[in-house]
């Protein structure tokens, strides 16, 4: 039988922890026979502290006269793209040093203030390239509601730590969909934030059309704004960070909303989709008029968003070319390797292009949100795909071009700088599904609020898989 601390959501346990209910060395400790229970057989965490170090981390929180954050006592795994002082920052890759961190990065400072016991580091695919968690270093993860199926990526250990309750909250990052797609595959949830809202302090891979972002996984939207109020908040070392407070976060969500959702389905046909997803996250947005909101069905044409992400994402892998020592570039992954070649190959003129296609983009979403109040679609465009297979070449019969084409649904959304929030959308099969619902930028609370409302009225973060 699951234990109570390990079934429990984040919500839930902060607030017993908050009224000292009970501990957060039980928490630690309900938490950590967890992992040693069924992380064998996912692999969703493969690097972790000492456990006796993890627990008296526990203990002097629980010594505390005063809670020290939001998230008090819970436990976390961080994504192993991000520093951890005094463990390794593998990136999935063999190029990467080995050498313990000597600091921790912003996401993994501000979850500790908050509270949170850093239990080790999650899973994730060669350099957070792709959305199948595999590596050379650390292997395979996989998904907890059928082990010969992807858990997604690139924050895949993340969605499976929390699917299989191993954590209680957890943090990603998201680019072309690694917050969302796993989160999906594993019938958890993902939050991609508005640019800006969690600050990057770190050197990034290029300041041009700055779309990467790192965000908070839960199992429900509140665990998920829970975790927001501790990662978000301006940084001086950050230009573009928001300032608004971020205890915002922490006020109560509603259970119903009054706003009209508008279903854009495939974009206008900006890309393939089988009919299992797409069946299930229509279903799914139905249930805004149970919620107290309207749906409306439109078009919604998206003009140059695949051009934009493909130049902006093919920047990233020219600076990580540079990066990498020549004679080491044999060791990454072939798509890794082909995706160098397309960075390198960009010039002046493809970087201006990509630059008018932004403002045409940004007028085009400013049209959609004078109609509604968020958009809906599919997370992703296929089920959960067998482990063994690096990743869909056909969906919906449409052979696919490259190793983006099967991600589309989650990329041509980035390329708007929208926040958008995956939530579960149901099962096919015994596979999970997601729905994505998009936001005006910089509207990260009223987008929780309208996705809690859904939540409330069809949820499904109760099941379990079994392992």
């Amino acid at each position: 039988m699951l234990d109570p601390l390990v079934a429990a959501t984040a919500t839930e346990l902060a607030e017993r922890l908050r009224r000292r209910e009970i501990s957060s060395v039980e928490v630690i400790e309900a938490h950590l026979n967890r992992i040693d229970e069924v992380d064998g057989a996912v692999n969703a965490i493969p690097v972790r502290r000492a456990r006796e170090a993890i627990l008296a981390d526990a203990a002097q929180l629980d010594a505390l006269s005063q809670p020290a954050g939001p998230l008090h006592g819970l436990p976390v795994a961080v994504k192993d793209l991000e520093d951890v002082a005094g463990l390794p920052t593998s990136s999935g890759s063999t190029v990467t040093s080995t050498r313990p961190a000597r600091a921790s990065g912003l996401v993994a400072s501000r979850l500790q203030a908050a509270g949170a016991v850093i239990i080790g580091k999650t899973n994730t695919p060669e350099f957070g390239a792709g959305s199948h968690t595999f590596n050379p270093v650390h292997g395979l993860t996989r998904n907890p509601w059928d082990l010969s199926r992807s858990a997604g990526g690139s924050s895949g250990g993340a969605a499976v730590a929390l699917a299989a309750r191993m954590v209680p909250i957890a943090d990603g990052s998201d680019l072309g969909g690694s917050l969302r797609n796993p989160a999906a595959f594993n019938n958890v949830v993902g939050l991609r934030p508005s640019i800006g809202r969690v600050p990057l302090t770190e050197p990034t891979t290029h300041r041009l059309a700055r779309l990467s972002v790192q965000g908070p996984m839960g199992r429900t939207v509140g665990d998920v704004a829970l975790v927001l109020s501790a990662l978000a908040g301006p940084d001086r070392r950050d230009p573009l960070a928001l300032t608004d407070d971020p205890s915002s976060f922490t006020s109560p969500l509603p259970a119903t909303m009054s706003a009209t959702v508008g279903w854009i389905g495939d974009v206008d046909g900006a890309f393939a989709c089988d009919d299992a997803p797409m069946a299930l996250a229509r279903a799914a947005a139905d249930v805004v008029t149970d919620a107290g909101g309207e749906l409306i069905e439109m078009g919604a044409a998206l003009p140059g968003a695949e051009q934009i992400f493909r130049v902006v994402r093919g920047l990233g892998f020219r600076q990580l070319a540079a990066d990498i020592p020549a004679d080491r570039h044999h060791e990454l992954k072939d798509t890794i390797r082909e995706n160098m070649a397309y960075g390198l190959a960009l010039n002046v003129d493809d970087i201006m292009e990509m630059e008018r296609l932004r403002v045409r983009l940004r007028e085009s979403v400013v049209e959609l949100f004078d109609r509604v109040d968020v958009l809906a679609l599919p997370t992703t465009q296929v089920l959960p795909f067998p482990a063994d297979q690096e990743f869909p070449t056909e969906v919906a019969g449409q052979a696919m071009p490259d190793y983006l084409g099967w991600m589309m649904s989650c990329c041509v959304i980035t390329a708007t700088e929208c926040p958008v929030i995956s939530i579960p959308a149901g099962f096919h099969d015994g596979l999970p599904a997601g729905l994505q619902l998009v936001g005006r930028p910089g509207a990260d609370r009223e987008l929780l609020e309208m996705a809690a409302a859904m939540e409330a009225a069809r949820p499904y973060h109760h099941l379990t898989p079994e392992l």
